[in-house]
């Protein structure tokens, strides 16, 4: 009886084995099931090249047209600045202009009536404009040094004079008025000054006693200016 029973189980096991296997069989099938047409590793990678390519193609278009947006804008640069230094003074240019034609027509004045007075009011009032639009306009003053301290930022000696001992250097009189561009001495005073007598002269005025002119070209009976 036993052994009848030991020879039913070893057939039922061998029955389970060989379902088993069957119901493995379609699973190993799925899973060995070709690729889908089209899917290749080889066609992927040729897509992902052709793209790289136009991606790039692209960029060096877009670089290109930079490149020559910059060269334009540099150039353009370059010209608005000469053309800016070669026009800066055209406003103040067309303020002198009106002068100039005050000028002309006090010439034709005097040509025609010989009234000497007559053109030097004209003349002395054009002048007066012209120190006057400089000043309002474009910052230019003209300065007097008549009685002021000597002082070798504004100031150049031509001429000096000896003084009391206890003077101080002083502007006596004004051969060259100076100037001022806004807060900058645009060009110095040309000036005699008086100094101490036991004092050396201001630098540039020569001390060779009494009254001198400095050493700068111009002889003892011309004034700088004249």
């Amino acid at each position: 009886m036993s052994k009848k029973k030991d020879q039913e189980d070893v057939l039922q096991g061998a029955q389970n084995v060989s379902a088993g296997a069957e119901s493995a069989a379609p699973a190993a099938g799925e899973k060995a099931a070709p690729a889908a047409p089209g899917g290749s590793p080889g066609a992927n990678a040729e897509e992902r090249c052709a793209s790289l390519e136009a991606e790039a193609a692209d960029l060096k278009d877009k670089l290109l047209r930079k490149q020559a947006d910059f060269e334009n804008f540099r150039k353009r640069m370059i010209r608005e600045r000469e053309d800016a230094a070669r026009y800066a003074n055209a406003a103040l240019l067309t303020d002198i202009i009106g002068l100039i034609d005050d000028f002309e027509r006090a010439i034709r004045s005097a040509e025609e009536s010989r009234d000497f007075p007559s053109f030097l009011q004209g003349v002395s009032m054009i002048e007066k404009q012209l120190v006057e639009m400089l000043e309002n306009r474009w910052g230019l003053k003209r300065f007097a040094s008549v009685g002021e301290g000597f002082d070798p930022n504004k100031h150049e000696a031509v001429l000096r004079v000896e003084g009391p001992a206890d003077a101080r250097p002083t502007v006596v009189e004004d051969y060259q008025k100076g100037y001022y561009l806004h807060e900058r001495v645009l060009r110095p005073a040309r000036v005699k000054v008086m100094v101490p007598a036991a004092e050396q002269a201001p630098p540039g005025a020569r001390e060779d006693g009494g009254e001198d002119r400095a050493s700068d070209g111009h002889d003892e009976t011309a004034r700088p200016g004249s």
